[in-house]
């Protein structure tokens, strides 16, 4: 029951997501892809869909950009 609430949830966010206007940013192309990674088969799909929204660079910067965190990683340059 939990596993199907959850994927309910998901299916309103997503009605919402497309009901709304402007253009989509790099966290929804960041959630996709994490959803992408629920029908792999295998063992690591809590692991893939982590790195879906994770920074993968392994140098630290100088300065944070922001205060917060954003719930994705935006990419390269940004």
């Amino acid at each position: 029951m939990d596993a199907r609430h959850k994927l309910i949830d998901i299916a309103a966010f997503l009605d919402r997501v497309e009901r709304a206007e402007g253009d989509a940013d790099f966290r929804l192309k960041a959630f996709r892809d994490a959803m992408k990674c629920l029908d792999d088969s295998g063992n690591d799909r809590a692991h893939d869909v982590l790195m879906a929204f994770s920074d993968p660079t392994q140098e630290p910067i100088a300065v944070a950009h922001s205060k917060g965190a954003c719930g994705a990683w935006p990419g390269e340059g940004e």
